[in-house]
């Protein structure tokens, strides 16, 4: 986290987060050193390619913070962080192969600097580092929130595949397929903190809870990014959502607020060849006379509250206290983040 994504009130949290991702990413080498020792040198360059390239780390941060929160912090932490973080980058070198995606975080997707092939092999080495250093680190309760994590995440991509272009969806099965995807990974993070720490059954729920409200507004705040966001600071190309067909939240909201002409018009864009020039821009105008990106942005400050109430539970107190407070910054950086 840089000082431009998260504003002078986020000063404490951008030097945990600097410390916990130091010390993660030197995990990461570590660990790649050990497990690609007589590997293919091509396997090696497109894994320190993909991992090292300067990535939030927000979920190896949850796990440290939410085992912290409840009372273990130990260099095997870090590993079990670096798992998910693998885990994460698998998923996004799987998504650019799905949406044939070329540019990520201001330079080229693994996709198209080492090709398909490269592309899915890497992802797929990831997703197996991130199982067995999880089911090593945290044994087979691990290994179950880890898998349904993932099997939730496929089963929103098949379940966004069928709401391309439907634009009468609705938000019900919007915000499955975003808890789906992003939801439930981000829960994941945090129970699975609460449970290396021994934390109690409800400490565990809360701490689940919350990481599912917090990638619900995560998903949110980049589906505002992908209409509003400047590509110099996101790294990728703005309104490709719109090109790929995806209905997100804020032009659920306009379509709900406009008349019917308008609507029509909305759908006749979406419906239509979404590459004509002007296309874009129109959309978003009248997302906009339809303040649909001020509803979607209200509706995730609504679920950043939710994802803070879900703290309470725990005592006013070290190491708690401390951590929880961390928690509730992350949750606020979310609705400010520009990337």
């Amino acid at each position: 986290m840089k000082q431009s994504d998260t504003g002078p009130d986020h000063t404490g949290l951008r030097k945990v987060a600097a410390v916990v991702g130091e010390r993660v990413e030197a995990t990461m080498r570590a660990d790649q050193a050990a497990a690609l020792a007589g590997a293919d040198p091509l396997l090696n360059e497109v894994l320190d390619y993909a991992l090292f390239n300067g990535g939030k780390r927000i979920r190896p941060l949850l796990t440290v913070l939410c085992s912290r929160c409840c009372g273990r912090d130990d260099e095997d932490l870090y590993l079990l962080a670096a798992a998910f973080e693998y885990l994460h980058v698998a998923s996004l070198i799987h998504d650019d192969v799905i949406d044939r995606a070329e540019q990520r975080r201001g330079r080229a997707t693994v996709l198209a600097r080492f090709g398909m092939t490269s592309a899915i092999l890497a992802g797929d080495w990831l997703h197996a580092q991130s199982m067995y250093l999880i089911g090593r680190l945290a044994g087979s309760a691990g290994l179950e929130i880890f898998c349904r994590a993932t099997t939730s995440m496929v089963n929103g991509e098949f379940a966004q595949l069928r709401l391309i272009g439907d634009t009468r969806a609705g938000e019900v099965p919007y915000f499955a397929v975003i808890r789906q995807k992003t939801g439930n990974l981000i829960a994941s993070t945090c129970a699975m903190g609460a449970l290396y720490a021994g934390a109690e059954t409800s400490q565990r729920a809360a701490l689940a809870a919350y990481g599912d409200h917090l990638g619900a507004a995560f998903q949110v705040v980049d589906d505002l990014l992908d209409f509003l966001g400047d590509e110099q600071s996101t790294g990728k190309k703005i309104g490709n959502d719109f090109i790929e067909g995806k209905v997100t939240l804020p032009l659920l909201h306009a379509l709900a607020r406009a008349d019917g002409s308008q609507r029509r018009e909305m759908e006749g864009l979406m419906h239509g060849d979404r590459t004509i020039p002007g296309s874009y821009e129109r959309l978003r105008s009248l997302i906009e006379q339809f303040d649909g990106f001020a509803t979607a942005a209200r509706t995730a400050r609504q679920l950043v509250q939710q994802a803070t109430e879900c703290l309470d539970i725990f005592p006013d107190q070290e190491p708690a206290r401390e951590n929880v407070a961390l928690l509730k910054e992350l949750a606020a950086y979310i609705l400010t983040r520009t990337k």
